[in-house]
């Protein structure tokens, strides 16, 4: 095997040779005819021509290649008390089934299927029967508010909507069909029809003519063949956090996206098909798409999806009961998880419980880990723990230690390095590349690898504007960092209004909207400000208007619903402050950055553009007295 550096140059000197031999790892039906052209709009695009088939890659490669009745899938739900385990012909067979209900419903190739679904293996089952036949899944997280899942409808413009009864979470009862209902009802867009699965502790009334009864139509279904695709064809839409507070659909298209899959399973996390992996995430963010469904699958190796949380499902001891049980190689998850498990556990009572001898990899991603966290796991688990660094954009790591090439040194509150394919820069605003250990901005010099967005669902303009034109020539993360003298990357955060909330991105723009609709409110600003536990929390601080007359806790309430109903409980706003003004420049734009800097009592400089300066004051005063900071 080469060494990271040599394979890494070999991908930047010649990108189309590269990626041309790692494409030669997936089964085509026909090879493409060109790896690396330019579309209609101009923009870079891999795999021209052949075709293939994404969920054939998933399943029936492996039933007609030797795995069979190898475990493909793990369903281990805590919360229900259930662990069910499919092969890859079952799950080869549900698969094709679904998709036989899917055609039945009148999708076909193209179409767009809506799926609001927890953590169940129906979802997967979805996901991959929309992939047999074709059609574009979007699956939205069930931890969002009718109205975001009623915005995704809207853009995504579903045939089809798939839906589940309701959700666990911990021990609480969250009702599904009541969210769908509404987001239905706010809509523009209606979809023909909705499939539900009924789940045993909870059952949706269903609305005739509307609603069908999952188990039932499945009884009637005929399978499906896998219909051949070609590489550009998208796979699915993935909605993300955009900063004006409206979504941003990410296209992934189904040939970059597998060659990709395949290329990171074997070089980034350094795992072999057959053996187990677990990424707990869920199916409604990028890691749960690619890193629970998609690639684990496309490489052979069994996955696990997990139903439940790192604590009280039912103790601490959860992650390692399910590393130690299914015997677990290698995992990933976000940081917020252990910070979590640390806290409840701080003398690892529970971790001592297992043996976990199976572990040989951690990996973590979702946010920036924090060095603490980062020694903590390395003593107690006493193998590698590698933090790595990539977006939904993307759909898989841009910056990591890549373990199945070279296990290089690591260093704590770095990423790694950049991983092959991604000429990851950091540029001064003027698009000149800065020296060692200088902040800047995170770019990647286009094109970008496989797998990554070739666009946005039809908004072109959006995708060039939001990614393209702030770096010309380059594809611009959103993230500020550095790079030090030996060409390991350090993330330092969001340069836009876009917060990590327990791994989860989020926008604070969104629930800023939510707050200014406030009939109290004059005027507000939500920032994300440090946290322990979660990385990063929103808080609001609000101008209210004259002659209102209420109290602070009671506007907070007020305002912590509002956000819940309308962006979700995974928003996880829970604070805010009443204040007299916010701080402004001449021009009244309100300056997020430096009230950021206040709340985590970072040092600033005032800007000299700021309309008084006196407000920073005041805020910093209100910050102390208010307890603020983590």
């Amino acid at each position: 095997m080469a060494s990271y550096q040599s394979f890494y140059d070999q991908s930047l000197a010649n990108p189309e040779a590269f990626w041309k031999e790692q494409a030669q790892a997936i089964h085509w039906f026909e090879h493409p005819e060109e790896i690396l052209y330019k579309d209609e709009h101009d923009l870079p695009r891999w795999y021209k021509g052949g075709s293939m088939n994404t969920s054939y890659l998933a399943l029936d490669y492996h039933v007609e290649n030797g795995r069979a009745d190898q475990v493909a899938l793990i369903y281990d739900s805590p919360v229900t008390d259930t662990i069910q385990k499919y092969t890859f012909r079952e799950l080869r067979d549900e698969v094709a089934r679904f998709a036989g209900v899917l055609q039945s419903k009148g999708v076909e190739k193209g179409d767009t299927v809506v799926i609001y679904m927890p953590m169940i293996p129906q979802t997967a089952i979805a996901m991959l029967a929309c992939a047999r036949i074709g059609a574009i899944h979007s699956v939205v997280f069930g931890g969002f508010a009718a109205h975001e899942l009623a915005i995704r409808i809207d853009d995504a413009k579903p045939k089809l909507l798939l839906a589940a009864s309701g959700g666990l979470e911990i021990k609480r009862v969250i009702d599904y069909m009541t969210i769908v209902n509404k987001a239905i009802e706010e809509a523009t867009h209606q979809p023909d029809a909705c499939i539900v699965y009924q789940r045993d502790f909870i059952k949706a009334p269903l609305k005739e003519g509307r609603d069908y009864d999952w188990d039932q139509v499945l009884q009637l279904a005929v399978p499906a063949p896998y219909v051949p695709l070609l590489p550009a064809d998208p796979l699915y839409i993935l909605y993300t956090s955009g900063t004006t507070g409206k979504p941003k659909g990410i296209v992934r298209e189904n040939g970059g996206h597998a060659v990709a899959m395949k290329f990171s399973m074997k070089y980034v996390y350094g795992i072999e098909p057959g053996e187990v992996y677990w990424a707990a995430s869920d199916v409604g963010w990028v890691v749960g798409h690619s890193y629970i469904v998609y690639a684990p699958l496309i490489h052979g190796c069994t996955t696990i999806l997990f139903e439940g949380k790192p604590i009280k499902t039912p103790d601490a001891g959860t992650f390692w009961r399910v590393i130690e049980q299914h015997q677990v190689n290698v995992f990933f998850t976000a940081p917020t998880a252990f910070r979590a498990i640390k806290k409840a556990d701080p003398e690892s009572i529970f971790f001592k419980k297992y043996k976990l001898e199976s572990l040989r990899t951690l990996f973590l991603a979702g946010e920036r880990c924090d060095v603490t966290t980062l020694n903590w796991l390395r003593d107690l688990l006493q193998i590698p723990v590698i933090d790595h660094w990539w977006q939904t954009e993307s759909g898989w790591p841009m910056i990591a230690n890549m373990s199945g090439v070279e296990l290089l040194p690591i260093k704590p509150g770095s990423a790694g390095k950049a991983v092959c394919g991604y000429d990851i820069r950091i540029l001064d605003p003027e698009c000149n590349e800065l020296p060692p250990n200088t902040e800047g901005a995170v770019a990647i010099h286009l094109p970008l690898a496989p797998g990554c967005l070739p666009n946005l669902w039809q908004d072109t303009e959006r995708f060039k504007n939001s990614y393209l034109a702030p770096y010309p020539g380059y594809y611009f993360s959103g993230d500020g960092g550095y790079k030090d003298e030996d060409g390991y990357i350090f993330i330092t955060g969001r340069i836009d209004d876009i917060i990590n909330v327990a791994g989860h991105r989020l926008s604070t723009a969104e629930m800023e909207e939510v707050v200014a609709a406030h009939p109290a409110v004059a005027e507000c600003a939500v920032i994300g400000i440090r946290d322990d536990l979660k990385g990063q929390k929103p808080i609001g601080f609000v101008v209210l208007k004259e002659g209102i007359n209420l109290t602070e806790a009671e506007l907070e309430a007020e305002l912590v619903q509002m956000v819940r109903d309308q962006v979700g409980p995974v928003a996880s706003f829970k604070r805010a402050i009443i204040c007299d003004r916010l701080p402004k420049t001449r021009s009244g734009k309100i300056l997020r950055k430096i009230m950021r800097n206040i709340a985590d009592e970072v040092q600033y400089n005032p800007p000299s553009t700021i309309e008084d300066m006196s407000v920073l004051g005041e805020l910093e005063q209100l910050v102390k007295e208010k307890h603020v900071g983590s």
